[in-house]
């Protein structure tokens, strides 16, 4: 072989080993991750909920059976010191209604994530730095922590966390991930209803400061207990042109400015989607293409989703039943959307159906839920539990986009056949060939 040949094939061979280092990078960075919030299991195991797989095989452990449908990966949420109340504010006061619902404490959290990774999954902690539900119309400061001054407030913040992931350590359940607070869009621990409140509003600067001191302990706690855990910033402000004359849109827009303007530390951009709440999957989407353009740097999971399999969720705003009928094949085919379009936005690496295991069949727990993975009225597995793995296997791998050595769409595809919307410097597949940006 002459010399020329020689270089020549050395040049190929060298270009071949990087492309191929490259590739596996890229498949290593686009790692994802699909699953649900199995927060009330254990109560439904208790209760003697009867559990079936879709074609009627009685399924003797939930977790395990998730797993063999796909799943990697489940979240569970924690509370204070939970009242298995909720509050309803009234003119400056408020009442307590029964919530059995509200039960995760510590010690509930410790024995599930336990169960969770020693089936060889990963843990997503969901800290409700509250003693009940905390969402954007509520982040009421736990009872013990009401007479806290902000300082105290913000020691008390790291102190909790610190506790809280070196007591799940201990158990042999450390989370993989963290969410320090839950849809934190307005910011969290306001105070007690009838006291002064401290809500973040994207139209006013008053309590920003505040919110971003007691987040930022609770981010520094968890990165010095679980350094390896990815901290998550979860808001549910996602409707980018249907709804609040798009109130929402900037919301969303403004939360994540005034994290990175307060350098709070974080990895993962958490994002809550009920159709039937949010709006059609536009709308999603919309936000999606915004926070990936706007913050390159970080993954994007979906934390929550739902749809029902049978009638519309109680309080639905949305009626996307014209075009995702409320039944089971219905809610296979927005799930089946869900995930197609998901999957053409390289940033986004979780999926996570909210209260999947809601089964009351045969029990006597309260509480209704129309959109989990169970039918109630026969215990059965819905078809859209077999869809959600279709989210870890892009259908725009590289293979899938060519023909004929070229690309069906024109669009640009990093190594790991994943779609690129904008894409910063590197290798890519575009056209049908390799090309460098």
């Amino acid at each position: 072989m002459n010399i020329l040949k020689q270089r020549q094939h050395k040049g190929i061979y060298t270009l071949a080993c990087g492309l191929l280092m490259l590739l596996t990078c890229s498949t290593a960075s686009a790692q994802k991750y699909v699953g649900g919030d199995i927060s009330m299991l254990p109560a439904y195991e208790k209760a003697g909920a009867t559990y079936y797989t879709h074609s009627g095989q009685s399924i003797s452990d939930v977790i395990t059976y998730f797993k063999e449908e796909g799943m990697n990966a489940m979240r569970v949420r924690l509370f204070v010191n939970p009242t298995k109340q909720t509050t309803n504010e009234n003119n400056g006061t408020y009442t307590w209604v029964t919530d059995d619902n509200v039960c995760q404490n510590l010690s509930w959290v410790e024995s599930l994530g336990k169960r969770i990774k020693d089936a060889g999954l990963k843990f997503m902690l969901d800290i409700h730095y509250s003693d009940t539900w905390a969402d954007p119309g509520k982040q009421w400061t736990p009872a013990a922590w009401a007479s806290l001054s902000d300082d105290d407030l913000a020691t008390k913040v790291y102190d909790y966390t610190k506790d809280v992931l070196t007591q799940l350590k201990a158990a042999g359940a450390e989370p993989d991930f963290v969410q320090t607070g839950n849809e934190i869009s307005y910011g969290m621990l306001w105070g007690r209803p009838g006291s002064t409140l401290y809500q973040c509003w994207p139209s006013s600067s008053n309590n920003w400061s505040r919110f971003e001191k007691l987040l930022g302990q609770a981010t520094k706690a968890t990165r010095e207990v679980c350094p390896d855990a990815k901290i998550i910033l979860h808001v549910e402000r996602v409707s980018t042109s249907q709804q609040n004359d798009n109130k929402s849109y900037a919301a969303l827009k403004y939360f994540y400015q005034q994290m990175a303007t307060a350098k709070i530390d974080y990895d993962i951009i958490g994002l809550s989607y009920y159709p039937y709440f949010h709006g059609p999957l536009s709308e999603i989407e919309g936000a999606i293409s915004y926070l990936e353009a706007a913050y390159p740097s970080k993954e994007i999971m979906i934390v929550e989703t739902g749809y029902p399999y049978a009638w519309a969720v109680n309080g639905t705003t949305y009626n996307y039943s014209g075009t995702y009928a409320y039944s089971d094949a219905g809610q296979k085919s927005l799930t089946d959307a869900l995930i197609t379009m998901l999957n053409k936005h390289s940033k986004v690496t979780g999926l996570f159906w909210w209260w999947p295991e809601y089964n009351a069949k045969g029990t006597s727990l309260s509480g209704w839920y129309n959109a989990p993975l169970f039918d109630s009225r026969t215990g059965r597995a819905t078809s859209a539990v077999s869809s959600l793995k279709n989210f870890l296997t892009s259908s725009t791998g590289i293979k899938a986009v060519k023909s004929n050595g070229v690309s069906l769409d024109g669009s640009y595809y990093n190594l790991a056949g994943q779609r690129v919307s904008k894409p910063q410097q590197g290798v890519y597949i575009h056209q049908g060939k390799k090309v460098v940006r």
